[in-house]
């Protein structure tokens, strides 16, 4: 019927609806492509005593099920009467998951708002008002499910004293009454009703009221897991397709491996930020929403704990947020990771767990709220340690204390860095300074009131000693104000700590984390665990976006302590950043940045940058976004001097992410990144663009052939700020030779080319030298390595000097030997530096070959020579040459001195 149909229609829409925490991934992901069903234990009563230590562990005797499995009559009674199924887990194993359309007419109710039936229905339901499935005649709510979800946020009251019995659901009742006359199956007892709740209040409906246990166990493998990985991770096509299948490999050989992330993604929450960090690593690019790796892990803890109370069974109100779950996780938890940070550790006993989870607990009400939080929340966070044993020897490691660690490594920076930014690492001076301070606010002037507040906290004779209402207030200023660049400067020193200079930078170390390391290990440099995330996670969450999810989650960063931290941070990195740091480190930076997305704090630290050094790291699209979105904060008058990103392992694809960095850039280093011709137009275009300032263009190792040349070389007749050029080793051949000899014609101002090693022959290299030679400004050409004739070499220095007079009347040095004839070439050593510094990545064959030509020069030219000063220099030379090809044949090339 009509309205049956109306509810449908609209349930479906309601399932259908993804959180902004799913949007944020594209558009992908719909509830049908992304569903895999988590492990679900049907237990009988007696089970229940046992289950809450280990939640994901199937135990004997029970068995999987399906949601629609656990509805089907398994006695008389329940076919007489609606089957009631309790459902319960622990935070993140998958309860929202299961719950989809069962029955012809599904009612789903927050247990945070329920009123009575009639009017909740009409209010919810207005289609529903009238339906005769709710009137209670018949056996017609037969095919009717009540879904209560969350019901560990009502406390309900099974004593007949308590709650009368009624079966009329027409009978506007309380909410707690229209419940639990719903589970006596005294009110519509052939509707069936399912409830899902915590492990925590497993036991607020007596066991008679329930046909069914069930559990929720989470991904109790890595086969389930990996469903759920290849529903979110493949969803695309073509290239991106074949990438994102790799990629779900190596996260399931790592899943085999039995690491600690398999044990943490036995919960779909772990599977879902799993994900959700792979696809910001691996598919951020300019067109996806900005987001943020602290982002991230904010939107996992606000689906996981948002709206959520300590004291169960009231709703939160403003004045409760002292009161918040999260904020207590953070005041627990996250005082132990700070702990860890502090001290490098990553795993703690179960003496210690009490320690700072316990804490100093007195009153029952603490107690109860203490069972509450180890029960429901505590093993969401911590997981026992499974790879401590591989580290310790057997006999040892079986007398150990059990360890635990966080769930995913990054979880403890993250706690850390929340429980500083919070305020709540203070001393007891700060704490007593604020409590007196605030209280002199409430008294005004009136100097008994305060004379009695102050007589709470010291004693009378001190008070003496001070003017103590104008004392205090400044004092807790100066301190509130010294803490926060305390904050300031302990991001500044965690970023650039000199142990981890040489570590691989944080977004490559979060990539291992979730991947595993496949191949060779590079070599670890800090002692016991680097914690390189926790100041980056400081910084994000000072980002307003982030600070508006914690509000909701109850933790509270005011705009004034952000705008502290900002001013003293400035400062302390500034300081840090005149000092040389490692191309990791300025990566580290560069990532810090990004997530606190604060232009003005952006702009203002790169001011004091006058060059980027990222050689050998490894550059992915987050990268490269991470690089031009910081320096799109500077203003347009701000230019690097120079940015290297030599053996970066750049694509055509990351050049265009990385444009507008560019146009910043004096010098731009793009050696070692096998970028193929299809990127020159790329280059072409950067070159044409008038906001452009590239005054140097390095492309040494990059196989653009001679069409890559071609067009890229279109841009010269246009361009007027370019002074150097290296082509050296781009594959380019006496036609690329000659494209460029027209070119440079038609631009006046470069001074430097560099073609060496390349398959440019005689006759090109002599028409490049003649017009390099007629040219206003050129100075230098670089041509050796390349198959040249000794009577090409002799003939290429003869042109070096204009012909006529009507020339630049400048010598245009040719470098294409370390010998010019019988003489020793002035240009010898940066020669023989050069193929140095480079021969590692090149064909070692060729480049022994063209040293036993130097070799055979050199021989040649000194036995020309009369004077024994000079023959002696050249077999200095000859040594240099000897050496490199020595160290060529042995794989040992160092720089030459």
């Amino acid at each position: 019927d009509y309205p049956v149909e109306t509810h449908k229609r609209r349930l479906i829409q309601w399932f259908s609806h993804l959180p902004n925490e799913e949007k944020q991934f594209g558009g992908y992901f719909s509830p049908d492509t992304m569903h895999v069903d988590p492990l679900i234990l049907e237990r009988r009563p007696e089970e229940r005593a046992g289950l809450v230590s280990s939640p994901v562990l199937p135990q004997t005797g029970s068995s999987s099920v399906t949601v629609e499995q656990l509805f089907e009559a398994t006695d008389v009674r329940d076919q007489e009467t609606g089957v009631t199924v309790l459902m319960y887990g622990a935070v993140g194993t998958g309860k929202n998951t299961v719950l989809r359309k069962l029955f012809k007419l599904l009612l789903p109710f927050s247990c945070e708002d329920l009123m009575s039936l009639r009017d909740l229905v009409s209010r919810k339901y207005f289609h529903l008002r009238k339906h005769p499935l709710l009137s209670g005649e018949g056996n017609q709510a037969k095919d009717l499910l009540f879904l209560f979800h969350k019901m560990e946020k009502m406390k309900l009251d099974f004593r007949i004293g308590s709650t009368e019995l009624c079966s009329d659901p027409n009978e506007a009742l309380p909410a707690g009454v229209v419940v639990v006359n719903l589970l006596r199956k005294y009110m519509l007892p052939e509707a069936s009703i399912l409830v899902s709740t915590r492990l925590s209040a497993l036991d607020r409906i007596p066991q008679k009221y329930v046909s069914r246990y069930a559990q929720i166990c989470g991904f109790n493998d890595p086969d389930r897991q990996r469903a759920y990985f290849t529903s979110r991770l493949l969803q695309q096509s073509g290239e991106a397709a074949q990438k994102n299948e790799a990629l779900v490999e190596l996260l399931y050989l790592n899943l085999q491996r039995e690491s600690q992330l398999a044990a943490a993604c036995f919960l779909p929450s772990y599977c879902w930020l799993t994900c959700a960090t792979l696809h910001f690593l691996h598919f951020t690019h300019t067109n996806t929403p900005i987001r943020t790796l602290t982002g991230i892990y904010t939107s996992f803890l606000r689906l996981n704990f948002g709206g959520e109370v300590l004291s169960p069974g009231r709703a939160m109100s403003t004045q409760e947020h002292q009161n918040s779950l999260m904020l207590h996780v953070v005041r627990t938890v996250g005082k132990l990771a700070l702990d860890g940070v502090t001290y490098k550790r990553t795993s703690f006993t179960e003496k210690e767990l009490e320690q700072w989870i316990g804490g100093k607990t007195k009153t029952d009400e603490e107690l109860r709220q203490l069972a509450v939080f180890r029960t429901d929340v505590l093993d969401f966070f911590m997981a026992p340690c499974v790879e401590s044993s591989k580290h310790l020897p057997e006999d040892l490691s079986e007398a150990d204390e059990k360890r635990y660690v966080f769930a995913v490594p990054a979880m403890q920076e993250y706690l850390a860095a929340l429980y500083v930014v919070l305020g709540e690492n203070k001393s007891a001076l700060e704490k007593l300074t604020k409590q007196v301070s605030t209280a002199i606010g409430q008294a005004g002037d009136d100097v008994s009131t305060i004379i009695n507040i102050f007589s709470k906290f010291i004693p009378l004779r001190i008070f003496a000693l001070f003017n103590l209402l104008k004392f205090f207030p400044k004092l807790f200023e100066k301190l509130s104000s010294h803490n926060k660049g305390n904050i300031a400067r302990t991001m500044a020193a965690e970023m650039f700590r000199t142990e981890d200079s040489y570590n691989e930078d944080v977004l490559d170390q979060v990539e291992q984390n979730l991947l595993g390391v496949h191949g060779p290990q590079q070599q670890q440099h800090t002692e016991g665990q680097p914690f390189e995330l926790y100041p980056i996670f400081m910084g994000g969450l000072l980002n307003y976006g982030n600070r508006v999810q914690l509000e909701q989650l109850g933790c509270t960063i005011q705009s004034s302590t952000v705008a502290q931290i900002t001013k003293a941070l400035r400062k302390y990195l500034v300081r840090e950043l005149n000092k040389p740091q490692p191309p990791e480190e300025v990566m580290d930076l560069l990532v810090l940045l990004y997530e606190f997305q604060n232009p003005r704090l952006s702009a203002d630290v790169l001011s004091s940058i006058r060059s980027i050094r990222l050689a050998d790291i490894r550059m992915t699209s987050l990268k490269c976004f991470v690089l031009a979105s910081v320096l799109s904060c500077t203003p347009p008058s701000y230019h690097l001097e120079s940015l290297d990103l030599s053996s970066c392992l750049l694509t055509s694809e990351m050049l265009k992410t990385l444009m507008p960095a560019f146009r910043h850039t004096h010098n731009l280093n793009l050696q070692f990144n096998s970028l193929h011709p299809d990127s020159c137009s790329l280059l072409r275009d950067l070159l044409l663009d008038p906001k452009s300032c590239v005054k140097s263009l390095q492309l040494c190792d990059n196989p653009l052939l001679d069409s890559g040349a071609h067009t890229l070389l279109e841009a010269l007749p246009q361009n007027q700020s370019l002074r150097h050029l290296s082509l050296m080793h781009t594959a380019l051949g006496d036609q690329g030779a000659l494209d460029l000899a027209d070119k440079i014609q038609q631009h006046s101002g470069l001074e430097e080319l560099n073609v060496a090693y390349n398959n440019i022959g005689d006759n090109a290299a002599l028409t490049l030298v003649d017009a390099c030679r007629e040219h206003p400004s050129i100075h230098t050409v670089h041509l050796y390595l390349n198959p040249l004739s000794d009577v090409g070499k002799q003939s290429l220095y003869v042109r070096g000097v204009p012909k006529s007079k009507g020339g630049s009347g400048r010598r245009v040095r040719v470098l294409a030997s370390v010998t010019e004839g019988s003489d020793l070439s002035e240009d010898w050593h940066p020669i023989l530096s050069v193929i140095r510094e480079n021969a590692s990545s090149w064909d070692r064959e060729r480049v022994k070959q063209q040293l036993r030509v130097f070799l055979r020069d050199l021989e040649w030219g000194r036995q020309q020579q009369q004077s024994i000063w000079k023959r002696l220099h050249f077999r200095k030379v000859e040594k240099g040459v000897r050496q490199t090809l020595r160290m060529l044949d042995k794989n040992t090339l160092s720089t030459y001195k």
